[in-house]
């Protein structure tokens, strides 16, 4: 027999019924009566069944229950938790009762520390708007709602006023009733609403069932829910409860005959057909409305629950839930992006930006009010998508507070369906949001102010050869002239008549003196040649190698002089990563809070601990905006750690800016998207194809090199990388040479001057200074060639014979041996 709350409200009642004598007692809904009414028939052990939900153990009473044991769901519940890696919520509870269903969440989260807000669903002026604008402003975008089945509406018309109905915002209800709710309002504005279900529509009972209705319908006759396409959860347990004790009884009453017998509450008797009976129906497996129907240990555990999910054509079987198999997603992940994407269109999206050139960029004018490179992306696949979007911008991209475990900027505030921006793409970002495949690959690197131009040598024509270089041609030019002096000597051919046309000379001449043979060895060395020609095979030989050297020297000195006179040389103080670690002249930092300085912090290799170890020591090396970093670097003595694509930038537009040492890591930007997001695999791929169009190339090119600012340092890189004409200050060095040779040389023929005056003034028997008269008035007359010879009176002797002093004219050949002329 089955009893309402009110005919149960009184103990007398249920006296009256049990000493009318009964096999069972059915229900009653309420928890507060039905602890009465279980407490009763446990006592006169009649069976007792039920079909809501309890979280008492029903094993110690006298009853049975339909509904499904409450600590199997709230692990339900905590599987689709988990595999949505959700690590930040609020759980939303009626009352107390919707803790208990859902304690394993919060026990997961304690096993795995995960940011969760707890609040009671309270009206105020009769709806939950201000509840949930309170969420919104928190930053708080899943949630767990723990109602009534005619709650629901009221919560989500709640959540559409204030904006919270879209792909952002994530809904799941721990009701098994979503499917009876009309949610034709709010499917289309793309939300993430989820709930399982226990009664599946297309089990065969529950079909056969709601044709037996349909019948009923045509007959005029009313059935339970006729205007619900799915069956309540409680009418179906309801159905299968009634179900399940006739079964039982039937069975039972084929072993052995059943009577009831009337009990009274005066004197407490047993009915001894019950224990038996409850055994029977908990010894019962077989399918009902419910799905399969079986104990273990007096609790129903073995039952599967649909995850549901709401789309455009309303909702769809997403997945599975059983105790042995656990959550088991069978709708696709395609099929789940596609009717994202057909959600999407028309829809206005809305996207969190940090303003940092080239990417993103304030501009009035246009229609979003912004521009820049990442603005022009996401035109392009708004185009191709077909929706609208709206842009909100934020202090920073996002670093993660460790003490409190909370993060600012794009990751902070990304409450929208996207974050943008030149944002990298890490692991810490990526345990918190999901992002798109990079759209640009980049790697730190080091912004550094050019090199001051280094001022032309005076000597410059010496650099082609290093300093040993020369020192070593010198050394070899005196070894050469040397050894040529000592071969030549010992050398038989070297030895000549002085005068060839008297055959009988009896003194032979040798032409490579000491001076002579450096006169030959300089003359070769710098490809002149001389009117001394050597003679034996041995000093051919010296003079052939040392030709040899002198051609490859000469030629290489010569393919290098052009470089070294034409090219600009620069000076750097720092040329790598290692050069400023080693030093701590010139100060370093990188963005405040960003993925570069996130990237020094963690590294193991000494280098950047070392950078990382100054840097966090030091005063105003890190900066706000990167603007900030390019100023500081311009003004001096300070190198900027940024990547490679905003050191490109900013190089691009001022060329005093240069990059040094190449890039120290490889990392890559990419759209910030929430956790689970549809959009993600929709923005990806139209990542991959406008990458594959190039139009991601074109557009980088356009920022970063073609705009108006960039084109005048290109014009002024061209000018300086042609090659310029020499000047003074690139050969002043040759002509000093040049001027120095020929000062000594004058040196030298004064010395020279002074010294033949002086010989000549002895033999003369006059005095020098009449001596050097003479010759300097010779001298400066500047006129003709020929000089005469003073003449003079000599005994001349030969071959012992006295010849009588001639008088005649006296000269010097060109080896210095005097002649007559």
């Amino acid at each position: 027999m089955a009893y309402d709350d009110q005919e149960l409200a009184l103990g007398p009642d249920v006296c009256r019924m049990v000493n009318q004598g009964i096999a069972a007692m059915f229900g009653p809904i309420s928890s507060q009566t039905a602890t009465h009414v279980q407490s009763m028939c446990n006592a006169f052990e009649i069976p007792h069944l039920q079909w809501h939900w309890d979280a008492r153990d029903t094993r110690d009473y006298f009853s049975i229950s339909l509904y499904p044991h409450y600590l199997t769901l709230s692990r339900a519940y905590r599987d689709v938790i988990r595999y949505w890696g959700w690590e930040r919520f609020t759980v939303l509870y009626e009352d107390n009762d919707g803790l208990t269903r859902v304690q394993e969440v919060l026990k997961a989260a304690d096993q795995k520390p995960a940011m969760i807000t707890v609040r009671k669903l309270q009206m105020v002026n009769n709806d939950y708007v201000n509840l949930l604008k309170d969420l919104k402003d928190k930053g708080e975008y899943r949630f767990i709602i723990d109602c009534n089945v005619d709650k629901v509406r009221k919560i989500l018309y709640a959540a559409l006023k204030v904006r919270m109905i879209s792909d952002l915002f994530h809904y799941f209800f721990t009701t098994l009733d979503l499917g009876l709710v009309d949610l034709d309002d709010f499917k289309h504005g793309g939300p993430n609403i989820t709930a399982y279900r226990l009664i599946n529509p297309d089990n065969p009972s529950v079909v056969s069932i709601r044709t037996e209705w349909l019948l009923l319908s045509q007959r005029g006759l009313n059935s339970p829910l006729m205007e619900y396409s799915e069956i309540e959860t409680e009418t179906a347990l309801a159905y299968d409860a009634y179900f399940l004790f006739a079964r039982a009884l039937h069975e039972y009453s084929q072993a052995q005959e059943v009577n009831t017998i009337q009990l009274s509450c005066d004197k407490i008797h047993t009915w001894r057909h019950g224990n038996s009976l409850l055994n029977y129906m908990k010894s019962m497996d077989f399918e009902g409305l419910s799905g399969r129907i079986r104990y273990e240990n007096g609790e129903r555990y073995d039952f599967k629950l649909d995850l549901l999910h709401l789309t455009q054509n309303g909702l769809i079987k997403y997945g599975t839930w059983d105790r042995t198999n656990g959550l088991n997603i069978t709708e696709s992940r395609d099929k789940l992006v596609e009717d994202t994407e057909k959600t999407l269109a028309n829809s206005t999206v809305r996207v969190v930006v940090y303003v940092a050139p080239p990417y993103v960029m304030k501009d009035p004018t246009s229609k979003s009010g912004y521009r820049g490179f990442c603005i022009d992306l996401l035109d392009r696949i708004a185009q191709e998508k077909k929706f609208n979007y709206t842009v909100y911008e934020t202090n920073t991209y996002g670093s993660r507070d460790p003490v409190n475990d909370t993060w600012n900027g794009i990751m902070g505030e990304l409450r929208a369906e996207i974050g943008l921006g030149g944002m990298t793409i890490t692991l810490d970002r990526e345990k918190a949001v999901d992002f798109t495949k990079p759209f640009l690959t980049v790697g730190i690197t080091i912004l550094y102010r050019k090199p001051v131009a280094k001022p032309p040598d005076l000597f410059s024509f010496l650099n082609p050869l290093s300093i040993e270089v020369w020192v070593y041609m010198i050394a070899a030019y005196l070894c050469v002239s040397f050894m040529l002096f000592v071969i030549a000597r010992f050398s038989p051919y070297e030895w000549c008549n002085p005068h060839p046309c008297n055959p009988d000379t009896d003194e032979v001449e040798n032409q490579f003196t000491i001076l002579n043979s450096l006169w030959f060895t300089i003359g070769s060395l710098m490809q002149q040649g001389c009117e001394i020609a050597p003679r034996a095979i041995s000093t051919r030989m010296v003079a052939g190698m040392w030709w040899f050297f002198t051609l490859i020297m000469i030629s290489s000195y010569t393919a290098n002089l052009a470089a070294f006179l034409t090219v600009e040389r620069m000076e750097s103080d720092v040329s790598s990563a290692e050069d400023l670690a080693k030093q701590t002249t010139i100060k370093y930092g990188t963005f405040k809070g960003g993925s570069t300085s996130k990237f020094f912090e963690d590294s193991n290799i000494d280098t950047f601990k070392r950078m990382w170890n100054f840097m966090s020591t030091q005063e105003d090396v890190f900066v706000e905006k990167g603007e900030m970093g390019v100023q500081k670097v311009k003004a001096g003595g300070y190198a900027y750690l940024a990547e490679s694509s905003a050191v490109e930038y900013a190089i691009a537009r001022d060329c005093d800016l240069t990059s040094i040492g190449g890039n120290l890591d490889t990392k890559g930007y990419g759209i910030a998207t929430p956790t689970d997001s549809p959009l993600r695999e929709i923005l990806t791929t139209e990542i991959l194809r406008l990458k594959e169009l190039q139009v991601i190339h074109s557009l980088k090119e356009k920022w970063w090199n073609q705009e108006d600012d960039a084109k005048q340092c290109e014009e002024e890189k061209a000018a300086t990388g042609s090659a310029s004409e020499l000047t003074v200050d690139n050969v002043g060095g040759v002509f000093v040479v040049l001027m120095g040779g020929v000062v000594v040389g004058f040196f030298v023929a004064m010395c020279e001057f002074m010294w033949k005056a002086r010989k000549n003034a002895r033999k003369d028997q006059q005095t020098l200074c009449s001596e050097m008269a003479e010759e300097f008035r010779f001298a400066v007359r500047c006129f003709g060639s020929k000089k005469p010879v003073k003449k003079r009176e000599q005994d001349i002797t030969d071959n012992g014979l006295q010849f009588m002093p001639l008088t005649g004219n006296y000269g010097q050949n060109s080896l210095g041996k005097e002649v007559f002329a």
